[in-house]
């Protein structure tokens, strides 16, 4: 794989840049900042070897049809505050654009293209979609992991018609990813929350015999006491999935690796209720488990104290009510702790998990965290990745 930052000159050129620009809207306005900062130092990169950047992303699943309420304009808007210039954005028709037009202004050095999805032909991958895109730039970027794992035109079919390369975020997210998957630093635990056991039934068997602990929480806990026979009262669990954990439990004794999962709850009768700690037989039926309770929150301690590499994905119970985050928080900060100490490595993943580290201001505080939701889970189950083969 070849790397921008290696290219000895980029004066001039106009680089076709894919990006992860997929931010929550409400209303216009952007709940969540962080896939933006997390492109800057690209952008800023680009910008001090005199580019012109020609920006590709997309908010939402528009389906291929015009979606005002997901254009890029919000972010455009964000990006040119935050790098202090002016930032173009082009709604024109992506086929009536030509090369010799784009930057005719010559205080334009940053171009955003609209929502790429707009277009049915980019999640097609279709190759005269790509090689239009192609006529645009003169060199290709993609600094998009979090968009790696689809197999779309701006994506992957663009390579075969640009001189490509991967962009320093990229870079970051696949050295960081290789720490937990083949450049291991032992004992290694991995912290999986989520709600559905059957869709990281991948990542745990590829993980298992890599790693030397998988403490499963959140929901995904629920399947398993359910399995052990423990009372789970009316809490969220997925059907048909004790096939599943029976052949996590018989891979398991294969390795060693152990498998941890909640010794006792914090329970409430509604999402909104009062958080009541629990043992795991003193669950009624109309309990709900919203959280991991006290003992187990020392339990993932003690094996965090005892662990050199921590990749978490995943919070540990309903976060959305403070009630019940108590448990993911003080996961966050042991390992934040860990991390102030230079006595452990640590990568977070996900959506939810983010949002945990953003309430307790940790983001920083973890040595990589991961905006990439599919990409991130796809890479852990060994997958080949459409984005990253196209760049190799």
């Amino acid at each position: 794989m070849k790397y921008i930052k290696d290219h000895e000159n980029l004066n001039e050129k106009i680089i076709l840049l894919r990006l992860d620009l997929n931010v929550p809207l409400r209303n216009g306005i952007i709940t969540d900042q962080t896939r933006i900062v997390k492109i800057l130092p690209i952008i800023n990169f680009l910008i001090e070897k005199k580019s012109k950047i020609l920006i590709i992303s997309h908010v939402g699943r528009p389906k291929g049809k015009v979606n005002k309420e997901l254009s890029l304009k919000p972010i455009c808007e964000s990006l040119e505050k935050k790098i202090t210039q002016k930032v173009r954005l082009i709604q024109e028709n992506i086929f009536n654009l030509k090369k010799e037009e784009l930057f005719k202004d010559t205080t334009d050095r940053v171009v955003i293209l609209e929502n790429i999805r707009f277009y049915d032909e980019e999640e097609k991958n279709d190759t005269n979609f790509s090689k239009h895109l192609a006529k645009l730039a003169d060199i290709f970027v993609n600094d998009a992991f979090s968009c790696s794992h689809r197999a779309h035109a701006s994506v992957s079919e663009i390579t075969k018609f640009l001189p490509s390369y991967a962009g320093i975020q990229l870079e970051t997210e696949i050295n960081a990813l290789k720490k937990v998957t083949s450049e291991i630093k032992k004992p290694i635990t991995c912290i999986i929350g989520g709600s559905k056991i059957s869709t990281k039934i991948g990542i745990i068997k590829n993980l298992i015999p890599k790693f030397n602990n998988i403490i499963i929480v959140g929901g995904m806990a629920n399947n398993i006491l359910n399995y052990m026979g423990s009372p789970i009262g009316k809490s969220i669990k997925e059907n048909n999935c004790e096939s599943i954990i029976a052949e996590i439990f018989r891979i398991i004794k294969t390795h060693s690796c152990s498998i941890i999962y909640p010794v006792d709850v914090v329970v409430g009768k509604s999402t909104s209720d009062k958080p009541q700690i629990k043992e795991l037989n003193e669950i009624t039926n109309d309990d709900l488990i919203l959280d991991i309770g006290p003992k187990t929150i020392d339990k993932i301690k003690k094996i965090i104290e005892n662990s050199a590499t921590i990749l978490w994905n995943g919070p540990a119970g309903y976060f959305e009510n403070p009630e019940f985050a108590y448990g993911s928080f003080e996961i966050a900060k042991k390992i934040v702790k860990m991390n102030k100490a230079k006595l452990i490595y640590s990568i977070a993943g996900g959506g939810d998990t983010i949002a945990v580290l953003n309430q307790i201001k940790a983001v920083d505080s973890f040595n990589f965290v991961s905006t990439a939701g599919g990409a991130f889970l796809e890479y852990l189950e060994g997958k080949e990745l459409p984005g990253i083969k196209a760049l190799n």
